[in-house]
């Protein structure tokens, strides 16, 4: 049985405001286990980047714990990577630099880190663009780098933060299987926030569907589909009904 990486017990927060408080998550449940891919979904403005950077210990909570490997998030050692909705890369810097910017800033380069890095440019195809600035390269390319900036500082847990809204509909169909395949392979634990329930079915191991706000879980899919990659999911017989069900529950 896997064991759980991430937990968030009984997450209440209110924003306080000249006008008030307004209550924004409320007695929110989750476990995600090591190794898993969780989407979250839910209706526009429910707050799913709020519990992102709850997730990340950006944003303090008002009530509950978020535990990381059983440890309070605040003393935790576990590192956690964002991606966010564009792939914020420095146009002025290289490839290369842009992937090693994490590493640079944490002072933290080193032969071993850089080898690892080099390893991952070729293991994903970017090899012959290591020298090219980041507007030579397609919308798909630049999100790899994003993703293996990320992942040269070693995270066990990726946030996705809607991660391929800026891309258009094939590049995101196909930039969807590479982000899903890169993440296996590398043995990740991911949680993907998005608006779009074919992406989270496609990718995830279980959908979670949350209530309109204050955010708290109302119910979860888990995803059990033939195909290796996202794009294979999509024709099992079974999409289409999963599909429905989640819109159903987005739609009450």
């Amino acid at each position: 049985m896997e064991k759980t990486i991430l937990e968030l017990k009984n997450i209440g927060l209110i924003y306080q405001s000249k006008t008030g408080e307004t209550e924004a998550v409320r007695d929110f449940n989750l476990k995600v286990k090591n190794d898993e891919f969780v989407a979250i979904v839910g209706p526009s403005g429910c707050g799913k980047t709020t519990m992102l950077s709850i997730m990340s210990g950006i944003l303090p909570t008002t009530s509950g714990s978020v535990l990381l490997d059983g440890v309070n998030i605040k003393e935790a050692k576990t590192y956690i990577g964002y991606m966010f909705q564009r792939d914020e890369l420095f146009e002025w810097r290289t490839v290369w630099k842009n992937i090693m910017l994490g590493l640079e800033i944490k002072k933290q380069i080193s032969p071993e880190q850089s080898e690892y890095a080099k390893t991952l440019i070729k293991k994903y195809g970017l090899e012959e663009f290591i020298n090219k600035k980041p507007r030579e390269l397609s919308g798909g390319m630049r999100q790899r780098v994003a993703l293996i900036r990320t992942l040269v500082l070693n995270p066990q847990i990726l946030l996705l933060d809607e991660p391929f809204s800026a891309l258009d509909f094939q590049t995101r169909l196909s930039v969807c299987d590479d982000v899903a395949n890169i993440i296996k392979s590398e043995h990740k634990t991911a949680i993907l926030v998005t608006h779009d329930i074919s992406e989270a079915i496609s990718m995830a191991d279980r959908v979670v569907v949350l209530t309109k706000r204050p955010a708290t879980v109302k119910k979860e899919f888990v995803i059990n589909l033939d195909g290796k990659t996202p794009l294979e999911k999509r024709e099992d017989p079974k999409f289409s009904n999963l599909f429905n069900q989640i819109w159903r529950e987005l739609d009450k």
